[in-house]
């Protein structure tokens, strides 16, 4: 059952009474669930799976084999940023860190975003280094190598499709997924040079992965970028919130009307509302809380209950 705590003061200053409500509705904690058996398996096979990929990628003047790889050694580091991000969102708060480190996974995603930046440079500079100084490419080892990625990139992005709800998780899944797709890709520029004798086309095929990991990259750095500076989450809209809360009943006005993401999970709100009637009950508040949670996925709201005066009709602070 949730809890909610009404505390009201007298403003001798400004002479009216302000109610501070702080609702909180069933399910208030929110740990992230535990993948850590998944991080785990993840992180092994695909650690392994990156230097045999890229040691073959160089013996064999594989360039894309050597982007693939660098892009599964930036998944690697971003699955451990994911996996201690999620650990850190489940330690209580302190003193210091009121929120605890639910924040943690926002940075994870910010952290993850400048690590792909880095992977895309490094693969771009020595894709152009080997346009100007050919290696004849192995197809062979192309087909084989990228073969044996599509099946570990694959079973690591299954291991996460339970966790589509987190972003921070879902996070995990879309670059596993989209590294199986990559690994299609060597396969095909590996049976098309079989096939052809171009070595050009290995070249052409890693710089087609570095702009499909441009392209997630992205969307990763943008949407992080966002939730680092407290940005209103992309599922809610704060018109649609504030009408909500101005047509509960008794509510005249609302103002300081403020939404953020706590983490890649957890939304808070607080809000102040102008009721000149009597004061709201704990019910109401439950009210609010539930409402919030259910209609728009905002999981801590802090509630301020003013009753406004002839001076001051829309309350404290308008």
């Amino acid at each position: 059952m949730g809890h909610a705590h009404a505390h009201h003061h007298q403003d001798h200053e400004r002479g009216h009474e302000h109610g501070h409500d702080h609702a909180h509705g069933p399910g208030h904690s929110h740990a992230p669930k535990d993948f850590g058996h998944a991080f785990a398996i993840g992180i092994g096979l695909n650690s392994v799976f990156v230097v045999v990929e890229a040691t073959f990628g160089f013996l064999y003047g594989s360039m894309a084999l050597v982007a693939d790889a660098g892009h599964n050694l930036s998944d690697v580091l971003a699955l451990l940023l994911a996996w201690g991000a999620t650990v850190a969102a489940k330690r209580p708060p302190s003193d210091t860190f009121t929120y605890g480190f639910k924040s943690s996974t926002i940075l994870a995603a910010l952290a993850n975003a400048l690590l792909l930046a880095i992977a895309i440079g490094a693969i771009l500079f020595e894709t152009f280094h080997r346009l100007f100084e050919p290696v004849e490419p192995q197809g062979t080892v192309m087909v084989v190598v990228a073969g044996i990625g599509i099946a570990i990139n694959a079973g690591t992005a299954m291991l996460f499709m339970r966790g589509q709800d987190d972003l921070n998780i879902r996070g995990a899944y879309l670059h596993m997924a989209a590294d199986a797709l990559v690994s299609v890709g060597v396969v095909v520029a590996g049976f098309a040079i079989l096939i052809t004798g171009l070595w050009w086309i290995d070249p052409v095929v890693s710089l087609a992965i570095v702009g499909m990991i441009a392209w997630g990259t992205w969307g990763l750095a943008k949407d992080s970028l966002r939730m680092s500076l407290l940005a209103v989450p992309a599922s809610i809209d704060v018109g649609e919130v504030r009408r909500h809360l101005a047509g509960l009943e008794g509510v005249e006005t609302v103002h300081d009307l403020h939404i953020w993401p706590m983490s890649t999970t957890e939304t808070a709100l607080t809000a102040h509302l102008v009721m000149p009637g009597e004061p709201c009950s704990d019910a109401f508040l439950r009210e609010i809380s539930d409402s919030l949670r259910s209609r728009f996925g905002i999981n801590h709201a802090t509630i301020q209950i003013e009753r406004g005066t002839e001076n001051d009709p829309c309350g404290a602070g308008c």
